[in-house]
């Protein structure tokens, strides 16, 4: 485990303890990344948002029973993961029509891209069809190719955030990036 992870669980421990203050510097310090992560998975930014807090409030309920058997960051994107995928079974028991431009592309707002003012077309153009390609893929897919792409996860990790092994997570991550390949070579030869 790293230092910052050291330091996670110090803090989940001064959690668990009665500080309740340690939860703000745990949520300044993943809040960002797990935002992130959740507007990936679910496409929408409040959803993601709504989504977000609530990790952090079952981070604060389950302060008591947390157990460091694995890196924080592993604890905390299990309970972000398996939000997004309660978020889509009850959407899928919910179905509402997503908001989407005069293209048919969904509109939310990226992560984090701030593109230049002189690329600003270009990258637009593009974020929305690596957008569209990851929203397409199926959630198993989708989950493993973003802990690996943008939160750097080992497999091992994955594997523990997703209760699968290793070797699933290898193949899970093969196919995303398989399946992104050939939807964004057919977005591209559409044009």
């Amino acid at each position: 485990m790293t230092a910052s992870s050291d330091d996670d669980i110090l803090l989940m421990q001064r959690l668990a303890s009665g500080e309740d203050l340690a939860l703000n510097t745990l949520m300044s310090r993943w809040r960002e990344r797990v935002a992130a992560f959740l507007l990936r998975m679910v496409g929408d930014h409040a959803t993601a948002m709504d989504l977000t807090q609530e990790t952090f409030v079952r981070i604060y309920t389950s302060r008591h029973s947390y157990r460091p058997t694995a890196a924080f960051s592993t604890y905390l994107f299990h309970i972000a993961a398996n939000l997004a995928r309660s978020h889509a079974r009850w959407k899928g028991r919910h179905p509402t029509v997503p908001l989407m431009d005069e293209e048919g592309v969904m509109i939310h707002e990226p992560a984090d891209l701030q593109p230049t003012p002189d690329a600003a077309a270009e990258l637009q153009e593009k974020t929305a069809l690596v957008n569209q390609a990851i929203a397409a893929l199926p959630t198993e897919l989708r989950e493993a190719l973003l802990l690996f792409t943008v939160e750097q996860m080992s497999h091992a990790e994955i594997a523990t955030t997703l209760n699968c092994s290793a070797k699933a997570v290898e193949v899970r991550v093969y196919r995303a990036r398989q399946a992104l390949k050939a939807a964004l070579a057919a977005s591209l030869a559409e044009k």
